[in-house]
């Protein structure tokens, strides 16, 4: 299966601030993946840099069968039009509706007509888990998990194939992040979507991430599943997962999702 992101070398300086020094990762189509590594460690850059917000100073990036660094405006265009993103605190535009931040990358890319837009905005809305009422809300009268799923469905409205979301469980209680957990799963398996998301929540990564990729001393020292990474002796895995009360917590869901995906198999 050819990996529908792959980063191969990827070096980034700003100034003589080297953040990244040699990292290569890959994502496979229809896969939750992880990318995990203390602050400062690059870790939102990465994702800028796949999405064309940032230019790496060196290496290659392949997206969608894309090289990015070879890559026309009609190419970049087709890209951007192919992700969602849904940012660390939403970044709503505040003097916009909820509705209006929703049609605002349909108004940007297609000549959908107002009639047609309705039904999209409440359509994803739908798909979220939010009511209609909530379109001719401001960010400011949305709760924090309201703000994250109106942000979502602005990062669905093009019907993405792939869906970057930084730390999308950050700021949200355990019920409404687990909730928002199941519903990243609910959304790759019935839009059929590959999702890249930034997280420090063990929760999501021990239930519901496919692969992940750990950064640290600027390059990927572990990747794939679970059970991969927890292979690795570095000393940043080591702290980040290897402890007693993460394994004790942990194993059971570790244990279920494998029997899970055996029975699924199975099928």
């Amino acid at each position: 299966m050819e990996p529908i992101i792959e980063m191969r070398n990827i070096v980034t300086r700003f100034g003589d601030r080297v953040i990244h020094d040699g990292v290569n990762l890959h994502v496979n189509p229809g896969e939750i993946f992880a990318i995990l590594g203390g602050s400062g460690a690059g870790k939102s850059v990465l994702v800028k840099e796949i999405i064309m917000l940032l230019k790496p100073s060196s290496g290659t990036i392949r997206v969608l069968g894309v090289e990015l660094d070879r890559s026309d405006y009609a190419q970049q265009q087709m890209l951007r039009r192919s992700w969602g993103v849904l940012f660390q605190f939403g970044a709503l535009f505040t003097s916009l509706t909820v509705a209006e931040n929703i049609a605002l990358p349909l108004r940007e890319y297609t000549k959908v007509p107002d009639s047609l837009l309705e039904k999209i905005i409440a359509e994803k809305l739908e798909m979220v888990g939010l009511h209609s009422g909530a379109a001719a809300l401001y960010p400011s009268e949305l709760s924090g998990g309201m703000i994250k799923r109106a942000s979502l469905a602005r990062a669905l409205a093009m019907d993405p194939k792939l869906l970057f979301l930084d730390e999308p469980t950050s700021g949200l209680d355990p019920i409404g992040a687990r909730s928002f957990d199941q519903l990243i799963v609910d959304l790759r398996d019935a839009l059929d979507i590959t999702v890249v998301m930034i997280t420090h929540d063990l929760d999501s990564i021990f239930t519901i991430v496919d692969r992940m990729a750990v950064l640290a001393d600027k390059r990927v020292v572990a990747e794939g599943t679970l059970q991969e990474v927890l292979a690795s002796t570095h000393p940043f895995v080591e702290r980040f997962f290897k402890n007693e009360y993460t394994s004790k917590r942990f194993m059971g869901k570790i244990m279920q999702k494998s029997d899970k995906a055996s029975r699924k198999d199975d099928v």
